[in-house]
């Protein structure tokens, strides 16, 4: 059963976090909050709070192992946009889209299968 949480609205352009769920999704849970909390970017922080939030509400619905959920959808959409004006030159005037973002994240355990030990991966022997 997939653990949602959602932000709508965040004030900052989707095109900005998008790079950043492309790089948490597929990995665990903790994995991810350990490569967020390294990325110098504002949305980086707020990716890691929808990930919090989505951890904490697995907790809250007992989830039998928490430690092995892993991102299994990380999606940034756009949302509505505050439209302003820049002024320009000889009386001109210059639309400006402040855009909003809705960042959705589902957790959900997978079975950790046993890692190959045995070396470098198929070849002839």
């Amino acid at each position: 059963m997939p653990y949602t949480a959602i932000h709508r609205f965040a004030r900052i352009s989707p095109r900005k976090v998008r790079a950043l769920a492309d790089l948490v999704r597929g990995k665990f849970a903790d994995e991810a909050l350990d490569i967020l909390r390294f990325q110098p970017h504002r949305g980086a922080r707020m990716l890691e709070k929808v990930i919090k939030s989505a951890l904490g509400n697995a907790e809250h619905q007992q989830a039998a192992g928490v430690d092995d959920l892993v991102v299994i959808d990380a999606r940034v959409d756009g949302g509505p946009m505050f439209k302003r004006i820049r002024p320009r030159a000889r009386g001109m005037a210059f639309g400006i889209k402040r855009r909003m973002s809705h960042i959705r994240v589902s957790l959900d355990a997978v079975a950790v299968e046993a890692a190959d030990v045995g070396g470098g991966g198929g070849g002839a022997e």
